[in-house]
């Protein structure tokens, strides 16, 4: 199981990649390992605010829907529109081109409440 440890971390197994104020997300490689081959992505629209720990979207795969998680708050700036036709980048490359949405954060402070990938990887293992 891949976990880097330049990302934040939520329980519910999204990841954060921060640059400047903008907050890169999507799932861990756990969670897709444990979804299967994803099928489709529903993201939200480019505009969008989001809270902290609010459902943002879903991903359906050959075994389950399963929803997303916002893991801060603050504007969707930008969806991976790739992910519309090719949905298995998120099993294929999730920390990579499997990336699902830029955030511009509301507030900082909230990757306070995140967990780093030692943490993570405990939460999962246990």
């Amino acid at each position: 199981m891949n976990v880097p440890s330049d990302l934040k971390y939520s329980k519910t197994h999204e990841w954060v990649r921060v640059e400047g104020d903008t907050a890169i997300v999507g799932i861990t490689d756990f969670a897709q390992s444990e979804l299967g081959d994803v099928v489709y992505v529903d993201l939200p629209e480019v505009g969008k605010t989001l809270k902290a720990g609010d459902t943002f979207g879903t991903v359906e795969s050959v075994k389950t829907v399963s929803d997303v998680y916002a893991p801060v708050s603050g504007e969707v700036i930008e969806v991976n529109e790739t992910l519309a036709n090719a949905s298995e980048k998120v099993n294929s490359d999730p920390f990579g081109e499997g990336w699902m949405l830029k955030v511009k954060m509301a507030d900082a402070g909230e990757l306070q409440n995140l967990i780093d990938a030692e943490a993570y990887k405990a939460s999962v293992e246990a």
